[in-house]
């Protein structure tokens, strides 16, 4: 199958993907109870998109195509609100975060969807421990080269994203020690990590992908579980690190930080990505996974050691006069909050230490994502 020709859309527009957890309000566990969900927000005209995921337990919402926060925002909340009184006449809580902090794998069952049960019948348990959830970010590019161009340039500031919406401390029961211990499920599969060092499309056309094809390896772009890819059919660069928020609100100023970076980089005031960017792009996505915003990380250009919360504030600000001309401004303030109150990780420990219990994360995730 050759690859889709790349579809040009309006730069900086932007649209959000959101992987959520269904929870039983009896034990706080994840419930298989997509199908039912779905059947039931059919009946009406639903204020987006909402589509099943891998196991029963999620389902995933996509917005609209806007240009503003306000407009990205406004959609989100009324999705949520929605799929809350939804979820309600099935006794089932929907919640973000990266991990749900005790449900078992194996308990978990593959949506009955073709391209789930060949993902299955590939990776064996990797498809059941992809219950995992996480917000994606598309940003539209103007040209082919033009996504390739941010998809590396943009190498640099992944630990941010990772940092700033790491929600999954807890697995299996217990606390990771990381923030986001979600990206280790994701890096276990072989078309995980980084895009290729390629920087025109014709070239990415004809020689990469054409090759991988031929190896029988991959069929389309789906295949590729990067950190980062290009989506030709819609026109963008999609942004694949980050952990669901527990809010929509941060799920929104997420976007809008990135929709702000990519104007910046767009002007070419950087020094342009090279090969040799990626030497320290491992290292520097384990500090944030593990350690969020307290990681260090290295600037892949000068070799200094930063810290990634005063890196992130720094940004931050050089972001602003961007922010500002794409009406992102109470966005990038969200997140300098986030850096002087902590993520979503901390405020997950901080409820499993006033409850003693997972369960009791699990139900301060349900009430944050309804916005009590």
């Amino acid at each position: 199958m050759a690859l889709e020709e790349f579809k040009a859309s309006t730069p900086l527009t932007m649209g959000v993907e959101l992987e959520l957890q269904l929870v039983s309000f009896s034990n706080y566990d994840l419930t298989a109870s997509s199908p039912d969900l779905l059947h039931l927000l059919g009946r009406k005209p639903f204020p987006g998109n909402v589509t099943p995921e891998i196991t029963e337990s999620m389902i995933e919402i996509n917005t609209d195509v806007h240009t503003k926060h306000s407009e990205l925002l406004a959609q989100l909340q009324l999705i949520r609100d929605t799929l809350v009184q939804a979820g309600e006449k099935l006794n089932v809580g929907l919640a973000g975060g990266g991990t749900h902090p005790f449900q078992r794998w194996a308990d978990q069952r593959i949506f009955s969807k073709p391209r789930f049960k060949e993902v299955s019948a590939l990776y064996g348990y990797l498809a059941k421990q992809f219950t995992i959830f996480g917000q994606h970010v598309h940003i539209g590019c103007a040209s082919g080269d033009d996504a390739l161009f941010l998809l590396h340039a943009l190498s640099r500031y992944v630990p941010h994203f990772i940092a700033l919406s790491a929600s999954s401390p807890f697995v299996q029961g217990g606390d990771t020690l990381f923030n986001s211990a979600r990206l280790n499920s994701v890096f276990a599969f072989p078309m995980s990590g980084r895009a290729p060092f390629v920087q025109s499309w014709d070239e990415f056309e004809h020689s990469y992908f054409a090759k991988m094809e031929h190896t029988g390896v991959i069929k389309s772009m789906k295949d590729f579980y990067w950190d980062i890819r290009p989506k030709p059919e819609y026109g963008t660069i999609e942004l694949r690190v980050c952990d669901t928020p527990l809010t929509v609100e941060r799920a929104a100023a997420l976007a809008c930080y990135l929709q702000a970076l990519c104007a910046y980089l767009l002007e070419r005031r950087e020094a342009a990505p090279e090969e040799d960017d990626y030497l320290v792009y491992n290292y520097n996505r384990f500090q944030a996974c593990r350690f969020g915003l307290d990681g260090t990380v290295v600037h892949p250009k000068t070799y200094e050691s930063l810290s990634l919360r005063e890196d992130i504030l720094t940004t931050l600000r050089r972001m602003d006069p961007y922010a500002e001309a794409l009406g992102g401004s109470a966005a990038l303030n969200h997140l300098m909050q986030v850096t002087h109150v902590g993520s979503d990780a901390q405020y997950l420990r901080d409820q499993f230490a006033a409850s003693g219990s997972v369960e009791g994360v699990v139900d301060a995730a349900i009430r944050r994502f309804r916005g009590d």
